[in-house]
């Protein structure tokens, strides 16, 4: 949410004036959600036109949907391309994220990182604690990955998946997998899981026998990479920031 939201001198804004510069709807049409039950602030319906809120620090619901706070930060999604690394410098001279938003004036950075080889859907900010949450696996986020891989992949193997695949750091626990299509003797997988352990796809598939060819990430919790073009970056609209804050419990 824009944090050029205007307020009175405490620092508060009527909450249906909130809700329409925020985009929900018109004002009249706020006003009729209020009404109806639909705005909840911290937990508390508010029907009573005319109440005065913080945009900065309320936890607003329209319809059980978090609207993000006024703030000054940036919540990016990125479309990274196969061979850029995921640091902002490279002491090797290879190129890094700080190369794609060149043109930004914040002081970005990622939302944990793909492996160099690995393509897809990386989130970018200059809030650190929302990064830090993101990033913990304690939130598990889910993350889906479409890869490429070698062999023809089973049914069993999909299974093997979901039941539980030990590693040598630890067992892997697979949210979801299904076979995408099989031509020849390759086929393209889709993986949900919520770790970041490094390489955790690339060596999970390999475990079960079929290295990874190309990898992608294409979403990370709601945020869908969509039509997204490669080496190109967005905002988070509204539902998709909401969504985020609300499983960090910011």
């Amino acid at each position: 949410m824009s944090p050029d939201i205007p307020t009175d001198d405490e620092g508060l804004v009527r909450l249906q004036k909130l809700l329409a510069q925020s985009g929900v709807a018109s004002r009249r049409k706020c006003e009729e959600l209020m009404l109806a039950g639909e705005v909840e602030v911290d937990g508390e319906v508010v029907t009573r036109l005319g109440t005065k809120v913080d945009p900065r620090t309320a936890v607003v619901k329209v319809s059980g949907e978090r609207l993000p706070p006024a703030s000054p930060h940036a919540y990016l999604v990125l479309n990274k391309p196969q061979g850029v690394v995921s640091t902002m410098s490279d002491p090797q001279g290879r190129r890094t994220l700080s190369d794609l938003v060149a043109d930004r004036p914040e002081r970005l950075f990622h939302v944990g990182r793909l492996d160099t080889d690995t393509s897809g859907l990386l989130l970018l900010t200059n809030d650190g604690e929302f990064a830090h949450r993101m990033a913990h696996p304690s939130y598990e986020v889910e993350k889906t990955y479409v890869a490429q891989v070698s062999g023809r992949v089973a049914d069993g193997t999909l299974a093997d998946l979901l039941t539980g695949v030990e590693l040598e750091d630890g067992p892997v626990v697979v949210r979801r997998a299904r076979l995408l299509t099989t031509t020849g003797d390759k086929s393209i997988v889709e993986l949900v899981i919520h770790e970041g352990r490094n390489r955790i796809v690339r060596r999970l598939l390999d475990h079960v026998g079929h290295p990874v060819q190309q990898l992608a990430r294409t979403r990370f919790g709601p945020v869908d990479l969509g039509e997204l073009q490669v080496g190109t970056l967005r905002d988070l609209d509204r539902s998709e920031l909401g969504a985020l804050l609300e499983i960090v419990g910011l």
